[in-house]
């Protein structure tokens, strides 16, 4: 079972949330939070398996939570995917900086709701298609001055190609079909190229693929 902690301060959301997890035969709720810090209190205590936090609650805010459940230092991290009404760039940007493995926008819908924490739970990162597409345009924007992170040790060709697969937003599935391999090769290879480069998530191998022009093609429009 897939065992989940809400954190919203609307009771109607978690109760929404609830019952759309709850209707999955491998999903269970072991815990809600009204608040940040109740989320971060739950969450050592029950270690689910992932946390759902909105981003503007009392105490802590989602943000907050990510960084002390899933931020950089954090010796045993607890996934955790941020689900909010805020389309904020600065928001996606913090959230996944500090170590979310999703951003959902509450509008997406019950289904991207359980694609998101299955994601999370597989090692994948799944953002609203609405932030994907305006995250993608704005990575591959042409920049006055480089910001292309150092590599210390070079990406082997294979890690390369997997870095480009996961640039175009390909699931750890089909980069595995598009390059002959099996999905938990890809997330070994995945793991590897995080290490390597110094990031905490697949946005984070995405941006320096597109800084330093890894990926072919062109960028989505601009929505």
């Amino acid at each position: 079972m897939i065992s989940v902690l809400i954190a919203d301060d609307q009771e109607e959301i978690r109760g929404a949330f609830r019952l759309i997890l709850e209707a999955q035969p491998d999903m269970r709720v072991v815990a809600e939070a009204a608040d940040g810090a109740t989320a971060v209190a739950l969450a050592r205590r029950h270690r689910p398996d992932v946390v759902l936090a909105d981003i503007r609650m009392p105490a802590l805010d989602g943000l907050a939570v990510t960084r002390a459940l899933s931020g950089p230092g954090v010796a045993d991290p607890i996934r955790v995917v941020v689900v909010t009404t805020f389309d904020l760039d600065e928001y996606v940007d913090a959230a996944l900086r500090d170590g979310a493995c999703g951003f959902l926008l509450k509008r997406s819908g019950p289904t991207l709701l359980v694609e998101a924490v299955r994601a999370a739970v597989a090692g994948d990162a799944l953002i609203s298609p609405q932030i994907t597409v305006r995250l993608l345009h704005r990575l591959a924007r042409p920049r006055a001055v480089t910001t292309s992170r150092a590599v210390t040790e070079p990406l082997t060709p294979r890690e390369t190609d997997v870095a480009r697969g996961v640039a175009a937003g390909r699931t750890n599935a089909e980069i595995a079909a598009d390059l002959y391999l099996s999905p938990g090769t890809v997330k070994n290879h995945i793991a590897t190229v995080q290490r390597k480069l110094g990031v905490r998530n697949r946005v984070g191998i995405a941006t320096w693929a597109w800084d330093n022009e890894i990926l072919t093609g062109d960028p989505p429009p601009a929505p």
